[in-house]
């Protein structure tokens, strides 16, 4: 059984990331299929960039790099649940998606984006990331709207069809991460 990692994306305070990576752990851990993870990168607590040697060297010298690689390293695949700043995702989560290299490599990937208008700019934006990282990321996503999935834009109340859109994203997530599971082994 594959392990996917659920990438809360955001570390800011009072963040809607939390309760979107909870529903969609919610949802996904129903299935039978794979094993379903939160990774909340303010949990590792990444300075920017500090590594002195370039992730794809893989010599990491920090212990909150080490940490983070290993997290990483220990899934099959990834659900990256991100707001949209500024037309983007999060310089956070770019942060932390930039620290390591090879944990990345040869996995799956789908997106769970919010913001104004879906979250959809963000996504386009990490699907280019992804393929730098050799990711293989999936056509289903989901685009949570603050307008009609949140109330007051900060209490997540997703529309009862969103969570279709979830089963659909995970599919085919579960799907490729399994497929390219042999790739790493």
């Amino acid at each position: 059984m594959i392990k996917i990692g659920i990438i809360i994306g955001s570390t800011r305070p009072g963040r809607n990331s939390e309760a979107v990576a909870k529903w969609v752990y919610e949802i996904a851990k129903q299935r039978d299929d794979a094993q379903f993870e939160i990774i909340d990168i303010a949990d590792y607590k990444l300075p920017l960039l500090d590594e002195p040697i370039p992730p794809a060297m893989n010599q990491y010298s920090k212990d909150h790099t080490k940490a983070w690689a290993a997290k990483i390293g220990s899934m099959d695949a990834f659900i990256f649940v991100t707001p949209e700043y500024n037309h983007a995702p999060t310089g956070a989560l770019k942060n932390a998606i930039d620290y390591i290299y090879a944990e990345w490599n040869n996995k799956a990937a789908g997106f769970v984006g919010f913001g104004s208008a879906g979250g959809v700019r963000a996504v386009e934006q990490l699907r280019q990331i992804m393929a730098e990282l050799q990711i293989a990321d999936v056509r289903a996503q989901v685009s949570l709207s603050l307008f009609t999935d949140f109330e007051n834009f900060s209490v997540f109340k997703p529309a009862p069809h969103q969570a279709d859109s979830v089963n659909a994203m995970v599919s085919q997530v579960v799907a490729w991460g399994s497929a390219l599971k042999p790739l790493r082994s």
